[in-house]
């Protein structure tokens, strides 16, 4: 078991503009099943106008908004550029939702051809497709080295932004659109950071990836191998099948 005074710092990205696919679900997941492992858990959201403090941060959710939203997180978070850089690099964990995806990267181009600046975190692009990207997706989970790791990840999609990048990838699309509808990838990781397109929220139908990013976030803060103790995720894993099922049949 992990000990009790080992504390974990979730720090969620502007809740108020960047919640449009409930990521408040993604952080009660990460609460409760850090919680479930003996730590103590504080839970910081940062709103507009409130300071960032990285250096007391063990995990940042960013999730999904409108263009409008995401261009007015982009100026907010901008004076933290250099600051959250260095951190990613010292491979703070990330997870980034569609929206949060998306300001990663160096801009999102409208159809019209004008650029919603992204923070420049991350060295890729979004465009606006034709179309938006919308339904169930599954994908083949993969490790940094491209290779199966043996699990699913399932959720949903609905983004009209196609991304292309040259990080590993979060995984291989069984069934969806993913990153731009083409190339068959789906989000990706680098160092820390966990970014991609699922949501509904992400992590309930996921509980192994919420454990992924934990382990990720206490070695990122402590610097340790911890035993890490399995929870009864029988429920959760027989949603996730049927979920994984109902994708794959359509």
């Amino acid at each position: 078991m992990i000990w009790m005074s080992k504390l974990l710092r979730i720090v969620h990205l502007f809740p108020e503009l960047l919640n449009l696919y409930a990521d408040q679900g993604n952080i009660a997941v990460l609460a409760k099943r850090a919680q479930a492992r003996d730590c103590e858990v504080s839970v910081q959201r940062v709103k507009l106008g409130d300071s960032l403090d990285l250096e007391n941060s063990d995990i940042l959710v960013l999730g999904g908004g409108s263009d409008r939203e995401q261009a007015v997180v982009a100026k907010e978070l901008m004076r933290y550029r250099a600051d959250l850089l260095t951190a990613i690099e010292a491979g703070l964990p990330v997870l980034a939702v569609c929206g949060g995806y998306q300001l990663l990267g160096h801009y999102y181009e409208l159809p019209n051809h004008e650029k919603i600046s992204g923070l420049g975190l991350l060295d890729f692009i979004t465009k606006a497709g034709n179309k938006r990207l919308i339904g169930d997706i599954a994908i083949s989970w993969l490790d940094e080295a491209g290779h199966d790791r043996g699990e699913t990840i399932v959720g949903f999609e609905n983004h009209g932004g196609r991304t292309i990048h040259s990080y590993p990838s979060l995984g291989r699309v069984l069934r969806g659109y993913g990153n731009n509808g083409d190339d068959q990838l789906e989000g990706l990781q680098y160092k820390g950071v966990v970014a991609t397109y699922i949501h509904g929220p992400l992590l309930p139908k996921n509980p192994h990836l919420a454990d992924d990013l934990l382990q990720k976030a206490l070695r990122y803060r402590y610097g340790e191998s911890f035993s890490w103790c399995s929870l009864d995720d029988q429920l959760a894993m027989r949603a996730h099948q049927f979920l994984l099922n109902r994708t794959l049949s359509r």
